[in-house]
């Protein structure tokens, strides 16, 4: 029996295997619905889909001359390796002097790609500061394959954002958009270089608005998107559904390295003014409203009369200050500022910085639960309370500076007798970094006293790359010299 069912199987098997040789269509059972016939796609359905690809193509087509390649070239110097026979007199003999300079900087050429964006006809190139960062030369491609040399005009770190110029004019550009109009679900396309891809168009949606506390740069109010956004895309555009400029591309949240679906672009809101100050005086000025603001939890809500979560409550308020001198006082929650909700102190950050200097403001606030509005003029934020990163030619290139303010006194335990400036931050590459810390405070530079920031930087900008620089700190109760060595 066995046998016999083998047989019709082998049998069964070897007839399809003919009928498939023969090219002949397959035997079904024509009464099951599963073979019924065949679906089919709706006209409107098409349409709709057309309609919709034609759109997009037609955006992606507009604003991609706009949006150019970066490359930068920047020097790396580092130390070479000390060799275990350095003072060998009989290596030497044989390899020479030059042997015994095995430990002297060595300099490697390193370049990057980035992308940005065409925002004015006369070659004003927009992108982020990272890109272009301490670049020995700069190169900008445009989509007709123009390659032009960029010049910068003027960077930012604290937004990471920076102008370049190039030397051309009636350049294609992208309109600019209002990004405070921006909702989250709207489409919007990224445009950049991404891995060196040039003209690289994504569409994704706007994940959410005013992203900040990210970690990226000091003023943050990002435009969180859906967008692919890949290394190289940094400076490029982002677009809302009429081709407008609504952001520059520029960090991307990843445990990999690569596109997981959260990036974040600069709003225009925010690009557009530091821009301008930029170009017109070559920084950017920031407003100054002179108030510590912390976020309103439930304890603070119920202590001062507020709903949990509504505006920033006050915690100090600056002698002489244009709060102070407006009436503001420790206690009061800013719930408003000049018609926009203030949510927390990022935000209040961020519109206080972007407030030209001497331009009166309204701010409403609540004080012990009661509605009030105050006029304040906002003004430029003093010097002592601005951080100093010259581009000095020497070793305390990417050494932050700033006046020494009553508060830092206090914080750092700085007695009254120092006199100086403080350091706030040291960038990795800076020849300085194995030598000084955060918070030491600066005293002198080669014997000269230092008295403040303006002092610091006529100190230092006389100083150039081939010098030695010794220092006077005050560091941890002490006062010690450093010296920083020309490797």
């Amino acid at each position: 029996m066995k046998s016999a069912k083998s047989s019709a199987l082998v049998f069964a098997l070897t007839l399809l295997d003919f009928i498939f040789c023969l090219g002949l269509p397959p035997i079904h059972n024509i009464e099951s619905p599963a073979y019924a016939e065949e679906a089919k796609i709706s006209k409107e359905t098409i349409d709709i889909l057309s309609r919709t690809s034609q759109a997009m193509a037609e955006i992606a087509a507009a604003v991609k001359p706009a949006v150019v390649n970066i490359s930068s070239t920047k020097t790396i110097r580092t130390k070479g390796a000390p060799s275990p026979f350095l003072n060998d007199p009989f290596f030497r003999r044989f390899f020479g002097d030059e042997f015994g300079n095995a430990n002297r900087p060595n300099e490697r050429k390193q370049a990057s790609l980035g992308s940005g964006v065409i925002v004015d006809r006369d070659g004003y190139v927009l992108t982020n500061n990272h890109v272009i960062k301490d670049a020995d030369e700069i190169r900008v491609r445009l989509s007709d394959k123009r390659e032009f040399k960029g010049k910068v005009v003027g960077a930012d770190p604290k937004t990471d954002l920076a102008v370049v110029k190039i030397d051309s004019d009636h350049l294609p550009t992208i309109k600019w958009g209002d990004s405070d109009r921006l909702k989250a679900g709207e489409i919007v396309f990224a445009i950049g270089n991404p891995f060196g891809l040039s003209q690289t168009v994504t569409s994704g949606i706007v994940s959410a608005t005013g992203r900040a506390n990210v970690g990226i740069a000091d003023y943050e109010d990002f435009i969180q998107t859906d967008a692919p956004i890949n290394p190289g895309n940094s400076g490029g555009a982002l677009v809302n559904a009429k081709g407008e400029l609504v952001g520059i591309n520029t960090a991307i949240f990843s445990t990999s390295g690569g596109y997981q679906g959260i990036g974040f672009a600069i709003p225009t809101s925010m690009a557009k003014v530091v821009m301008d100050n930029l170009v017109s005086k070559g920084k950017v000025i920031r407003g100054w409203l002179g108030v510590s603001v912390q976020p309103v939890t439930g304890d603070l809500a119920q202590q001062f009369g507020v709903k949990e979560g509504k505006g920033v409550l006050v915690g100090d308020v600056t002698e002489n200050s244009p709060a102070e001198k407006s009436g503001i006082q420790r206690g009061d929650v800013i719930v408003e500022y000049e018609g926009e909700e203030v949510s927390d102190p990022s935000s209040l950050r961020n519109l206080v910085a972007t407030t030209p200097p001497d331009k009166e403001i309204m701010i409403g606030l609540l004080r012990d639960g009661k509605p009030k509005i105050m006029k304040v003029t906002i003004r430029e934020l003093p010097a002592e309370k601005r951080q100093l990163s010259m581009n000095f030619d020497n070793l305390l290139k990417g050494v932050y500076v700033q006046d020494i303010t009553p508060e830092m006194k206090k914080a750092y335990a700085i007695p009254k007798r120092i006199v100086g400036v403080v350091i706030t931050g040291i960038e990795e590459d800076s020849g300085a970094e194995q030598f000084l810390e955060k918070q030491d405070v600066i005293m002198e530079v080669n014997r000269r006293k230092i008295l403040n920031a303006k002092e610091y930087e006529s100190a230092v900008s006389k100083i150039d790359s081939s010098q030695n620089i010794l220092l006077l700190v005050y560091r941890k109760g002490a006062a010690i010299y450093v010296t920083l060595p020309v490797s």
